[in-house]
C-alpha cells in the first residue's frame, strides 16, 4: 500500500513538474534538457529548477517602464538635435537593436580600444579623477584586493571633493566585498547598491539572473564598457597571467545609452529615482564625432533578447568577414545556423576562444560544434597564452562590437548584459589587427580533429547540457 502511494506521488510529481517547466516556454532543445535532467533527479529536481532554473523575472515592470520613458526624453536631446544617418546595410542592424529593446545610435568624438587591465584601469582612473559633478559605476565583479581597493580610495576621494558617486554591484559577482571594506565610501557619502542582494524573499533570482554588464559613466560623456570587472586577476602587473581581454572607452553623446542603462538597473536595485533635473543629463556636449555608437542592453526582463538578435541579423548580413572571439562558445541553433551559412556562402568566419576556460563543462560544450563548423569552412582559433576573456566580433569593415555578453544561453537570455556596436571602419579595422595579433598566440582547431572516444562522449554530454549552461 505504501509503495503504491509512493508511486502515485512521484508520478503527480513529474506531471506538475513537467508541467512547470514546459510553462516557462523556453526553446525545446532547453524544456526538453531540462526534463531529461530533472526526471533523473526525481527528488531533488524540483529544488534544482526552482533556484537554478532560467525563470523570467517580473522586474518591476511598471517601475522600469516609468523610469525609462523620462530617462528616454532626457537622452533624446541628442538624437533630436544631431540626427545618426547610417547606410542601409547597417540601419538594418542598428534597427533591430532598437526596436528590441537598445538605445538609438548616438555619435562619439573618440573610442578608446583598451586591451587588458593595466590600459583599462589608467583610463578609468583617469577619467574619475577627471570628473566633477558624478560618477556611476556599475560591475559583476568587484574584488576588495589591491585594484580594488585603489579604486575605492579613489572614489573616496572624490565623495570628499563633492562629486556624486554611485556603485551598483552585482551581490552574488561582488560576494567578498565587506562591510568594513565599503565603510569608507559610506562615511565619504557614496551611495551603494547591490542587485539581487540575497534574502529568502528574492532568494531564487539571487542565484541566477546576475547583472553582469561593466559600466563606468563620468559626467554624462565620458563612459567605458567591456569584458574587464574590478580585480587583481585582470591586471598584468599584478599576475602574469592576468586574463585577456578588451574594454572601450567612449567619449561623446552615445554615453547616454551607457548612462540611461545604469539609471535603469539603479532604479530597480535601490527605488531611489533618477534626478529631475535634465541639466545634469544633458551636458555641453562637443559637436557630433566621427564614432557612430548604439549601446544595446538584454535581459531577462525582456522576451526579445536584443544582443543576441542583432549579433545574429549583423552575422546574417555578413558580405566579407566575420571574426568573433568569446571566452565562453556555447551557441543555439539560429548562432549555428547563421554562423554555418556565412561560411557556406564564402564569407570568412573565424571563431576565437579559450583552449581551456575556467569551466571546464563549458570547454567541452564549446568543442562539440567544431566539427560541423569546420566541415562548413569555419576557421576556430584555441587562445593558449593566457585566459581569453574578450567578448568582440567584427564585421567586414562596417562593424565591431565589444561588450560583456558572452556567446552563449546565458548572455543572450539568463543575465543582464550591455554592448556597444560601433558602425565605420575605424574600431573594426583595430579589432581584426587585435584578431590576428591573438592568432600568432591560439592554435588552430583541425578539421579532423584527434580525440578519443571517451573525450568525444564528455563533449556529447556538455553539449546535451548547453541549453542550461
Amino acid at each position: 500500500m505504501l509503495a503504491v502511494a509512493v508511486s502515485l506521488l512521484l508520478s503527480i510529481y513529474i506531471v506538475v513538474l513537467i508541467i512547470w517547466i514546459i510553462w516557462q516556454k523556453r526553446s525545446p532543445a532547453a524544456t526538453l534538457g531540462w526534463i531529461l535532467a530533472l526526471l533523473a533527479l526525481p527528488y531533488i529536481g524540483f529544488l534544482i529548477f526552482y533556484f537554478f532554473g532560467p525563470h523570467k523575472i517580473k522586474r518591476r515592470r511598471l517601475k522600469r517602464q516609468e523610469t525609462r520613458k523620462a530617462l528616454l526624453s532626457w537622452c533624446a536631446h541628442s538624437v533630436a538635435h544631431k540626427p545618426i544617418l547610417l547606410p542601409e546595410n547597417v540601419a538594418r542592424i542598428a534597427k533591430v537593436g532598437l526596436t528590441a529593446g537598445g538605445y538609438p545610435p548616438g555619435s562619439c568624438v573618440e573610442v578608446r580600444m583598451l586591451v587588458d587591465g593595466e590600459k583599462t584601469y589608467e583610463a578609468i582612473f583617469d577619467a574619475i579623477r577627471r570628473a566633477e559633478r558624478h560618477v556611476h559605476l556599475e560591475y559583476y565583479i568587484f574584488e576588495p584586493d589591491r585594484i580594488g581597493t585603489a579604486l575605492r580610495d579613489l572614489l573616496i576621494e572624490k565623495a570628499n571633493a563633492g562629486v556624486i558617486v554611485r556603485l551598483l554591484i552585482d551581490a552574488l559577482g561582488s560576494k567578498r566585498l565587506t562591510r568594513s571594506f565599503l565603510r569608507p565610501l559610506y562615511e565619504a557619502g557614496a551611495h551603494i547598491g547591490f542587485f539581487h542582494r540575497a534574502s529568502l524573499a528574492r532568494l531564487r533570482p539571487v542565484i541566477n539572473l546576475r547583472t553582469h554588464r561593466k559600466i563606468i559613466v563620468c559626467d554624462d560623456w565620458t563612459g567605458f564598457i567591456g569584458g574587464i570587472n574590478i580585480t587583481d586577476a585582470e591586471d598584468e602587473r599584478v599576475t602574469v597571467d592576468a586574463y585577456h581581454d578588451v574594454h572601450l572607452g567612449l567619449y561623446g553623446d552615445a554615453v547616454e545609452g551607457l548612462q540611461q542603462m545604469f539609471w535603469e538597473d539603479w532604479y530597480y536595485a535601490t527605488d531611489e529615482e533618477p534626478p529631475r533635473d535634465a541639466k545634469l543629463m544633458n551636458g555641453a556636449f562637443p559637436s557630433a564625432g566621427k564614432y557612430i555608437v548604439q549601446i544595446i542592453g538584454s535581459g531577462p526582463d525582456t522576451d526579445w533578447a536584443p544582443i543576441h538578435r542583432a549579433s545574429l541579423a549583423a552575422i546574417s548580413m555578413a558580405k566579407n568577414r566575420v571574426w568573433l572571439t568569446t571566452p565562453y562558445f556555447v551557441p543555439d541553433e539560429s548562432a549555428m545556423l547563421v554562423l554555418t551559412n556565412a561560411a557556406l556562402r564564402g564569407v570568412d568566419v573565424r571563431i576565437m576562444v579559450p583552449q581551456r576556460s575556467d569551466s571546464r563543462l563549458v570547454t567541452l560544450a564549446a568543442r562539440s560544434y567544431f566539427d560541423e563548423l569546420t566541415r562548413a569552412g569555419v576557421v576556430i582559433y584555441e587562445f593558449n597564452e593566457r585566459m581569453l576573456h574578450s567578448k568582440t566580433m567584427v564585421i567586414d569593415d562596417i562593424l565591431a562590437t565589444v561588450g560583456t555578453a558572452n556567446f552563449d544561453n546565458r548572455s543572450f537570455h539568463l543575465n543582464f548584459e550591455v554592448c556597444a556596436f560601433v558602425y565605420g571602419e575605424t574600431l573594426a579595422q583595430a579589432l581584426t589587427a587585435q584578431f590576428e595579433e591573438d592568432a600568432v598566440s591560439a592554435k588552430p582547431v583541425l578539421k579532423e580533429r584527434q580525440v578519443s572516444r571517451f573525450g568525444r562522449l564528455g563533449e556529447a554530454v556538455a553539449r546535451l547540457l548547453s541549453p542550461l549552461l
